[in-house]
């Protein structure tokens, strides 16, 4: 870490008191942006975190649908983004309309909505789900009643195979995931014979049946703190690996060379710092859209 980034470090703490804020940021975020954070973690384990904090103003490095996500679940706390044209491409890949549209050609379908998805799809859902509870909250539908999965398709094939059960999907995809290959995994097994394999369930069935365990981002940094491996394979976007590093620097951590995304490398040390210096990029979600996703958000909080 440079000279000016450990000044600017100093800045923003200067700035967090200052301006009642704190710092929240994604796994997948710049290593010193993490740094920077006073939380990190995944989309909806970092929402919750809002509704515990005492600070008027979070300043949410991530994208957009996780800012808007923490706006519905604390409407009362001011929510910046130091980058608002952060966005997530899966997100982008269908629109209320779309919903409403499958609501029309599936009246019987309950919509469970997968949290990366804009707060307009979340307004038209019954219910969201995270990564790491897709299956529970599917699972705690009836059977009799059709389920319509949005938008990752991945994921609701994962969770349609854990469950053996019927489930219409939408062809949305995160291509980060969707870019890491078998063919890939397997070079890096035959590489590393040794390693656990923990893959994203964003991943491609083919993928997923390679892996020793499909986690999300923040259960898969918990899963190696119960492992005794010291070598593993994270299927994963790369802003994991500066976490795992610093929590168990004894490991070895290998990855897929593209699993990229550029939107959560949009966050750097100076937008940061001058977001937090000017409050600027307030995201905002109208009160109606805001209390219908919330609604989906509170369904799944309490199953």
């Amino acid at each position: 870490m440079t000279v000016t980034e450990l000044e600017l470090l100093e800045r923003i703490s200067e700035l967090k008191k200052h301006q009642d804020a704190v710092v929240i940021a994604h796994t997948y975020q710049l290593p010193e942006i993490q740094d920077a954070a006073d939380f990190v973690g995944d989309s909806l384990e970092l929402s919750m975190k809002v509704r515990e904090v005492d600070a008027g103003t979070v300043v949410f490095c991530g994208v957009r649908f996780m800012a808007e996500t923490a706006k519905i679940i604390s409407p009362e706390k001011t929510v910046l983004m130091p980058d608002p044209g952060a966005g997530c491409p899966m997100a982008d890949m269908i629109t209320a309309e779309d919903v409403v549209r499958l609501k029309r050609n599936y009246p019987d379908g309950k919509v469970v909505c997968y949290v990366n998805s804009t707060a307009d799809v979340k307004a038209e859902s019954d219910i969201c789900c995270t990564s790491s509870n897709a299956v529970r909250i599917v699972d705690s539908i009836p059977s009799k009643e059709q389920v319509i999965f949005i938008p990752d398709m991945n994921l609701g094939t994962y969770v349609k195979n854990k469950l053996s059960r019927d489930i219409i999907l939408w062809p949305g995809h995160c291509s980060v995931h969707s870019s890491i290959t078998a063919q890939e995994v397997l070079e890096l097994k035959n590489k590393y014979p040794y390693a656990k394999v923990l893959a994203h369930p964003e991943c491609r069935t083919a993928v997923l049946e390679l892996s020793d365990y499909i986690l999300s981002t923040s259960n898969m940094i918990r899963q190696v703190g119960k492992l005794d491996s010291k070598e593993y394979i994270i299927l994963t976007e790369e802003g994991i690996l500066y976490p795992l590093n610093k929590k168990y620097p004894d490991c070895m951590f290998h990855h897929p060379k593209r699993a990229l995304c550029l939107n959560m490398k949009k966050t750097t040390i100076d937008l940061l710092t001058e977001c937090l210096e000017n409050r600027q990029h307030e995201i905002t979600v109208p009160d109606n859209i805001r209390e219908r996703a919330a609604k989906a958000v509170y369904n799944m909080l309490e199953i």
